[in-house]
């Protein structure tokens, strides 16, 4: 119930003791002796209100905010990444810098924190709103499959979804058509004259890795090229150095690749050269989101371009509309553009 008053445009408020109260069956003078381990009620019932507490989300110095209805001037955003990409991955902070854009111009502030899994990330959340840090969220790398978006719609958390709608349940998403622009390069590299077209790749399980995957497979089809070769990597240079090695010493070694962010791209360059490999007449690269890295090497990388902090700022205006109780829509950025630099050209004679 919480989530369909919130989506139309109700005030959600965050548990109290009241609502601990309420669910248990007995007073707030009892909730506050289980909840501060004082004496005046049986083991049994303070083990079934701390139950309660934690399944509600609430904790002790969130009940003087909840009871007067303050907010936080705080969103939370929780990354599922290892730290080190944050660092050189462009996206994320030209997406942050969107969302600050907006934030600081209202006074909030953005709560940053890395975790390792799903379930630590959902716990953060639950701790952020029990304890009236945030007044919202923003969730971002999407699984087709999220129990993120369920615990946050269960606790009535306002969050907007960075990713395709078909992932984000009854909460308002922020996406950008990642399955046109994937049919734009490939359409380009085909115009070109490549028929031996690969994709490296993100994690599997993300939902617009899974979009891409499957925009890739039909406009080949659509082009009559053959199944493309699509290795996932976690989005290092490392790994994304790592896997075109491993296409291009392979036998049917690819005469264009597409890369899903800057990194890997300008990693698979360096591989590239170390093979004594031409690029782009032997090989062409194309890089996911234009940046600095893109432009600086040689030949500079033909790579899709998009306004990343447009689409931050975007996603921190939905979300601060969710949280003043407004009916949010789903918010769709156009597709990312092809810019064609000098690492794109038709292949070589015969080796195409």
């Amino acid at each position: 119930m919480k989530v369909l008053l919130r989506r139309r445009g109700w005030h959600v408020k965050r548990p109290t003791m009241a609502d601990i109260a309420r669910r248990a069956g007995v007073s707030k003078v009892a909730v506050s002796y289980a909840l501060n381990d004082q004496p005046g009620v049986s083991e049994g019932t303070r083990a079934s209100i701390k139950a309660i507490a934690e399944e509600l989300g609430w904790r002790p110095n969130s009940a003087a905010r909840a009871l007067s209805g303050a907010r936080a001037q705080a969103v939370g955003l929780v990354v599922r990444r290892p730290a080190r990409t944050l660092g050189v991955e462009q996206f994320f902070m030209e997406f942050v810098s969107g969302i600050e854009g907006v934030l600081s111009g209202r006074s909030y502030a953005l709560m940053l924190q890395m975790v390792e899994t799903h379930q630590q990330e959902t716990a953060v959340h639950r701790r952020w709103w029990g304890e009236g840090r945030v007044d919202g969220v923003f969730l971002v790398d999407l699984h087709s499959a999220d129990t993120r978006v369920h615990a946050v719609e269960e606790l009535g958390l306002p969050a907007v979804v960075v990713g395709p709608p078909g992932t984000s349940g009854s909460l308002p998403s922020v996406w950008s058509d990642d399955g046109e622009s994937v049919r734009e390069i490939v359409r380009y590299l085909a115009a070109l004259g490549h028929r031996r077209v690969a994709r490296v790749a993100g994690p599997v399980e993300l939902a617009h890795t899974a979009e891409r995957d499957a925009a890739m497979l039909d406009v080949c089809r659509e082009a009559g090229l053959p199944e493309p070769a699509v290795v996932h990597t976690d989005y290092t240079g490392d790994e994304g150095a790592r896997a075109a090695r491993r296409l291009l010493i392979g036998p049917d070694r690819p005469t264009a690749m597409v890369f899903d962010n800057d990194i890997m791209a300008v990693a698979a360059l360096s591989v590239a050269q170390e093979l004594r490999l031409d690029v782009p007449a032997d090989l062409s690269i194309v890089a996911w989101d234009e940046s600095p890295l893109t432009r600086v090497v040689r030949p500079a990388l033909s790579a899709v371009s998009r306004d990343i902090p447009a689409y931050g700022a975007r996603a921190a205006e939905a979300l601060l509309a969710s949280v003043a109780g407004e009916r949010v829509a789903d918010v769709r950025e156009g597709p990312a553009r092809l810019v064609p630099r000098g690492s794109t050209s038709p292949p070589r004679t015969g080796t195409g």
